[in-house]
């Protein structure tokens, strides 16, 4: 009896300890997943604030010239 005990205990620390594995693994594809759609999402963010800036300048300029056409 005491010998299908000690089997036990050994596979099933070794069970566990894959289970373990397993879990780790899958919080760090979670983590990585995470982390790439912040990246993406930061991406966004930087191209519509370049997007919005560039078109605040060319509405600046446009009115800085009809500014001059009218006093000219």
């Amino acid at each position: 009896m005491s010998i299908l005990l000690k089997a036990a205990g050994k596979w099933g620390s070794i069970v566990a300890l894959v289970a373990l594995v397993i879990a780790l693994l899958k919080q760090i594809i979670a983590f990585i997943g995470f982390v790439t759609f912040a990246i993406k999402a930061l991406i966004v963010l930087v191209f519509l604030a370049l997007f919005l800036g560039v078109g605040f300048l060319l509405l600046r300029a446009w009115k800085e010239n009809q500014q001059r056409k009218n006093n000219s």
